[in-house]
């Protein structure tokens, strides 16, 4: 399943990921790489509790990127 995440450094320089289709489901790095890393495993645990509670799973989304010359 493929889901969003966005990623953006704070202040301080650490990274934080977020994923829109699950409320909440927030993590941090020091690098990108290591925040991508964190919010997935927040993401799978994230899903395991709404199976768990026999809640709806977020769709996927299929998503293509367009690059437009400059």
């Amino acid at each position: 399943m493929r889901y969003r995440v966005l990623i953006e450094q704070d202040d301080d320089g650490v990274f934080v990921a977020e994923c829109p289709s699950m409320p909440g489901c927030i993590s941090q790095g020091a690098t990108r790489e290591e925040a991508l890393s964190n919010i997935q495993d927040a993401m799978a645990g994230y899903l395991e509790s709404l199976r768990k509670h026999n809640e709806p799973i977020p769709p996927a989304i299929w998503e293509e990127t367009v690059e437009i010359p400059a």
